[in-house]
């Protein structure tokens, strides 16, 4: 099975090369850490003792995974973390946020020789994949490696289970073997045990994203950000946040049409891909009104500009404690929405558009709150920034009820890292602990059920 794989891998890269190259040399992406992804040359290993790899895939699960390394970190003292990356964003997110504690690394391409490779030089015990990134020849290595294997806030939407149907048995043989299995949802349980993985090892925890979200509007990084734009206290800001086109467009118009009326109002823009800022850049220069990139800020300004570009990467989450009113991009086009949580958590008063899927869920409970406002197209998002900016109170309350169903949403991460400690060797004794995963499964549903029913009442 792992030559299949790797032959049916190289005719896919032979059919994308030209695509792959054109994008290296229009956006400069896939240049780098060639050698760990084909050859999966990564760094070696050199210590004994415990050793956790924890595997994202680019800026979202790079983020999700740091309330659950602090967790691991503060249980496990003496233990070494490799954190992987696929995407060079991600990767560069990490070196940022965990490259003096952790070692970084991009993640191996799904070959048979590079896996192996890796693995041998990592020689990890417990190696974690964050969300959904099943990589067979990636998960069978680890296993042949000696590693137990974990997927951790784990979600499986209809689209991607309805694909995985159709290559069932791979999929079953794939998750069969997985130790653990910590979900964010019921339905997303559901899906996972419907292709094959082990009824005992699925375990509902929740959502990772609640528990990382910070809610305090004055932490040190919002508050340098907000100086270094010399926000005032009176001004009120609209952040368009992980924006695709046509959002950033429609954010700037609504702010264009309210901004006389409404001086006090400032916009921030945070697209959601790098190689798109210079494109935004363009669409400001046409909007005949001051403003700035953040990329060019070195020096706290006196006066902030009326428009900022925030044309940097791992910011976002920051920025968004600035934010009194916020739209949640990737929600009006395909790409099936981006993290509102964050914003949420802040108190913002939340909006997106209505293609949502990937965060069904958090939806839900924010729009069964009235939380959030879902706002179809440009007509609609200007309605809700001016009524914002009208009714004080309505703004106010809206934030509040959001931050309340992320606050009582919140403890995924104690039982996700209890779970996969649990995993571990024992490193006083050095051989595998013998746990009991369904009656430690169990009781985890047993608290998640509790929790859900919390909730409802």
């Amino acid at each position: 099975m792992p030559y299949l794989l790797n032959l049916f891998y190289a005719a896919l890269a032979l059919a994308v090369s030209p695509w792959l190259i054109a994008q290296s040399i229009r956006t400069g992406k896939y240049r780098a850490g060639w050698a760990e992804k084909l050859l999966g040359s990564v760094p070696v290993r050199s210590g004994r003792g415990p050793c956790v790899w924890l595997h994202a895939v680019s800026v979202g699960e790079v983020n999700v995974l740091q309330p659950l390394l602090e967790a691991l970190r503060g249980r496990l003292p003496a233990a070494t973390f490799y954190i992987s990356a696929t995407t060079k964003t991600g990767y560069e997110l990490a070196r940022k946020k965990y490259g003096a504690d952790c070692v970084v690394c991009y993640c191996p391409l799904d070959f048979s020789w590079a896996v192996r490779r890796a693995m041998h030089r990592v020689r990890p015990d417990l190696f974690v994949l964050a969300e959904l990134e099943l990589w067979p020849n990636l998960i069978w290595a680890a296993q042949r490696s000696g590693a137990r294997v974990a997927v951790v806030n784990g979600r499986l939407s209809e689209n991607s289970a309805r694909g995985y149907r159709r290559i069932r048995p791979l999929v079953e043989r794939m998750l069969r073997p997985i130790d653990m299995i910590a979900v964010q949802t019921d339905a997303y349980a559901a899906r996972f045990l419907e292709l094959g993985a082990d009824p005992n090892r699925v375990v509902v925890t929740g959502s990772l994203k609640f528990d990382g979200a910070e809610s305090n509007r004055v932490n040190t990084r919002t508050r340098e950000l907000s100086e270094l734009v010399a926000l005032k206290d009176r001004e009120i800001v609209f952040l368009a946040g992980s924006t695709q086109d046509p959002e950033e467009r429609l954010a700037l118009q609504a702010f264009l049409k309210l901004l006389p009326k409404f001086p006090r109002l400032r916009l921030v823009l945070v697209p959601r891909h790098p190689e798109r800022f210079d494109e935004v850049a363009a669409l400001l220069d046409r909007c005949g009104v001051p403003w700035t990139r953040r990329s060019q800020l070195t020096d706290q300004l006196t006066a902030g500009p009326l428009v900022l570009l925030v044309d940097a990467v791992g910011e976002l989450g920051a920025w968004w404690g600035t934010a009194h009113i916020a739209f949640v991009g990737g929600s009006m086009g395909k790409r099936g929405g981006q993290n509102m949580i964050e914003p949420a958590a802040y108190g913002a008063a939340v909006s997106f558009g209505p293609q949502t899927r990937n965060f069904r869920d958090v939806v839900a409970q924010l729009l069964a709150d009235d939380a959030a406002v879902v706002v179809e197209n440009g007509e609609q998002m200007h309605a809700f920034v001016q009524r914002c900016l009208v009714d004080g109170q309505f703004m106010e309350s809206i934030g509040e009820r959001a931050q309340r169903v992320v606050e009582r949403s919140r403890g995924a991460t104690d039982m996700t890292a209890k779970l996969l400690i649990d995993q571990l060797p024992d490193a006083r004794r050095g051989e595998p602990q013998r746990l009991d995963f369904k009656k430690s499964a169990d009781q985890t549903r047993r608290q998640s059920a509790g929790a859900v029913r919390k909730r409802a009442g």
